[in-house]
């Protein structure tokens, strides 16, 4: 082994005993040198509480929380057609109907637009 590389466990576990030692009576120490310190966090504490209470502020009508609404109130579920007979059948047997399709209110229809048309140019030209 190297002499650098040694270490006295002895000496080690000195000094690690004298820092246990310092840590118990600091604790020991602490309320008479530093106890005046949690009296003040505690008049602190509730000051802070009575400033909060009075600058409380009410929200306006228009922004107060709501009632939860149910939602059967504005969901209504029908009952299901029969399941078909096949599993090759299963395949969009609810939409065959026509009050169980995703669009209630008709098909959307998105026409192509022309940049071209909207520009009032001919449908040849090229910008």
């Amino acid at each position: 082994m190297d002499s650098s590389n040694r270490v006295n466990f002895v000496h080690r576990d000195e000094i690690w005993k004298a820092h246990v030692q310092l840590e118990k009576n600091s604790a020991k120490v602490w309320p008479n040198k530093w106890g005046f310190l949690t009296e003040a966090y505690g008049e602190y504490h509730t000051e802070s509480l009575k400033l909060k209470e009075e600058m409380k502020v009410g929200l306006p009508p228009h922004l107060a929380v709501q009632p939860v609404t149910p939602p059967q109130k504005y969901i209504h579920v029908g009952p299901s057609p029969p399941v078909p007979p096949t599993t090759q059948a299963l395949i969009g047997w609810r939409s065959g109907h026509s009050h169980l399709q995703f669009e209630k209110y008709g098909l959307v229809h998105h026409g192509r637009r022309s940049f071209l048309k909207e520009l009032g140019w001919p449908q040849g030209a090229r910008p």
